[in-house]
């Protein structure tokens, strides 16, 4: 289409309205243009801070260049959607307790991936009712795309000492998508840092991953460890993991910028199968049949039954020697996988069993 004979300025105002019509929060459009970012990138890579996950290497500067994914893209339209769920138990309070299990947040409901590509969908959709056939193509975490610093680039943010994205309204429990256009749109000026002298998020971190303001390792990272990785978690960090099984956010849970986050006012994101207070017990005593059924529609399912079963193994081995800990994992030494089996063991071997 030719976009000459759009009122970009007006287009853009538009679709900024229309975004939270289809209940995102915020949108804002990024000139694509990622150079610094990708230096890091390709650092962060070098340094072998990405761990095991191989397909960061491969798509190498796919990340950082849009048009290598998208090709004729010259803005990228970025939005965010909170999600922390109102009716969970208290983070902390779960934390805290170590018969409990701890899910990180964005997983206690319905996969977001879904959601978003469709109300993403809905609003590419609505742009070209208004210009016309344009090209474009909708992301939700689902390629390579650098979409913190595309954020950021696109105002909804800057990205923090704890290399999440922050907002100074909305703090950071929030999703981003992105549709990646060839619309010479009017871009948004880049968000500001306002972390400050504050180390809030480094000093809390368990496993000490965020090693320098805005720098994290992986390999040290809760979240690649109960996620990401498929073998064995490495034995000294074990302890560090306490009873989060999927995830962490503590470096968020201690963010100040937190204070303004609003809980969700989306339904799918409530919490499923009581998995924001589950007792670590219950959890470690599904069936494999059962973990399918009980995890349709989450992002839990993506690690699979053995790693959920390794997961909750190193917390239960992390909590109280109760009798029904030391049963529930004595009943698993038995198990087909290798990969239970050894953090089962270790886990007795920690409560003295």
């Amino acid at each position: 289409m030719q976009t000459s004979i759009v009122d970009t300025r007006a287009l853009a105002r538009d679709i900024k309205g229309w975004a939270v019509e289809l209940g995102f929060q915020q949108a804002g459009i990024a000139d694509p243009q990622l150079g610094a970012d990708e230096a890091r990138l390709l650092a962060w890579l070098d340094a072998g801070r990405h761990g095991e996950m191989d397909y960061m290497r491969r798509h190498g500067v796919k990340r950082s260049r849009a048009a290598l994914l998208h090709p004729g893209t010259l803005r990228v339209i970025s939005v965010r959607l909170d999600y922390l769920p109102r009716d969970a138990a208290p983070a902390m309070d779960v934390l805290q307790e170590p018969t409990l299990a701890y899910v990180s947040r964005y997983a206690l409901g319905r996969d977001y991936h879904k959601l978003m590509r469709k109300r993403l969908q809905k609003l590419a959709d609505k742009i070209e009712e208004c210009v016309g056939d344009f090209s474009y193509r909708v992301f939700t975490d689902s390629a390579p795309v650098l979409e913190k610093p595309l954020a950021r680039t696109a105002g909804l943010g800057w990205i923090g000492k704890h290399t999440n994205l922050l907002n100074r309204e909305a703090g950071s429990w929030f999703f981003l998508g992105e549709i990646y256009t060839d619309l010479a749109l009017p871009a948004d000026d880049a968000g500001s840092d306002h972390c400050g002298t504050c180390r809030a998020c480094l000093d809390a971190c368990p496993t000490g991953a965020i090693v320098a303001p805005y720098e994290l390792d992986a390999r040290l990272c809760i979240s690649y460890l109960t996620i990401e990785l498929r073998g064995p978690i490495p034995t000294d960090l074990r302890p560090l993991i306490g009873n989060r099984i999927f995830g962490c956010d503590d470096c968020q849970l201690v963010c100040p910028w937190n204070r303004f986050a609003a809980a969700t006012g989306e339904a799918d994101f409530s919490p499923r199968r009581g998995l924001d207070s589950a007792t670590l017990v219950t959890l470690f005593q599904w069936s494999a049949e059962e973990f399918l059924r009980y995890t349709e529609g989450s992002a839990i399912r993506r690690i699979g039954y053995d790693c959920w079963l390794r997961n909750i193994a190193v917390a239960l081995g992390n909590g109280p020697a109760g009798k029904s800990a030391v049963d529930a994992l004595a009943a698993r030494r038995a198990h087909p996988s290798e990969l239970v089996r050894e953090h089962v063991e270790w886990a007795l071997g920690q409560l003295r069993v």
